[in-house]
């Protein structure tokens, strides 16, 4: 998606974090996601690649109730699109979910998860390289994080290379920009909009 931060996307006017001593900027990011989910729901939260796909595919999954992209699991607060673009501030492209564990479980999700892209390339999903696209599950509870690594162990036995998926506790979520939200619904790059109804198993053209 870099070809974004060419024309100009991502940039704010100001970024607070340009202002900020560096180690009180790292100390934000890296605070766990205190955000609180809608009564009933449940956080869960993913990285599979470029988060335009990610999301789409989630948004189709019976049960989740709401879909958001964005930044995490970096070292700086407030990071911009062009920040994560550089690949130095550590940042991963995420997709926070809500769902009703009584239609979805989250076991359901890593399903989802491990279907969407290759997690045995190390800071890469297909022609996307960088550290912002490596595979990982964040974690919201002691409960999640087992059910994470068990899935794990399961579908490594399935693949004849090493997963390079991380599992860590889900830090402070930051919003991507609202151009990036429900970007293939809307209509990606081309204008042509994608299904979201759940069940939907239309093929998902990522850049749109």
């Amino acid at each position: 998606m870099s070809w974004l931060g060419k024309l100009g996307f991502g940039n704010r006017a100001t970024n607070p974090t340009s202002q900020m001593d560096p180690s009180a900027s790292a100390s934000l990011a890296q605070a766990p996601d205190d955000d609180i989910p809608s009564p009933g729901q449940e956080f869960a939260q993913f990285g599979a690649g470029c988060f335009w796909g990610v999301e789409l595919a989630f948004q189709r999954v019976p049960g989740v109730t709401k879909s958001e992209v964005g930044y995490t699991q970096g070292v700086i607060h407030n990071p911009t699109y062009e920040d994560v673009c550089t690949g130095t501030t550590k940042h991963n492209e995420v997709v926070r979910l809500q769902y009703d564990p009584r239609q979805c479980s989250f076991d359901d999700l890593l399903s989802v998860f491990w279907e969407r892209h290759d997690p045995t390339t190390l800071n890469r999903q297909g022609n996307d390289v960088g550290t912002q696209y490596r595979s990982g599950i964040y974690f919201y509870t002691p409960e999640q994080e087992k059910a994470a690594r068990e899935s794990l162990e399961r579908q490594q036995k399935l693949l004849n290379r090493n997963i390079v998926t991380e599992i860590l506790p889900a830090k402070k979520f930051y919003r991507a920009e609202e151009y990036h939200q429900q970007y293939l619904a809307k209509g990606g790059r081309f204008g042509f909009k994608q299904s979201t109804e759940k069940g939907c198993n239309d093929p998902i053209r990522c850049y749109g």
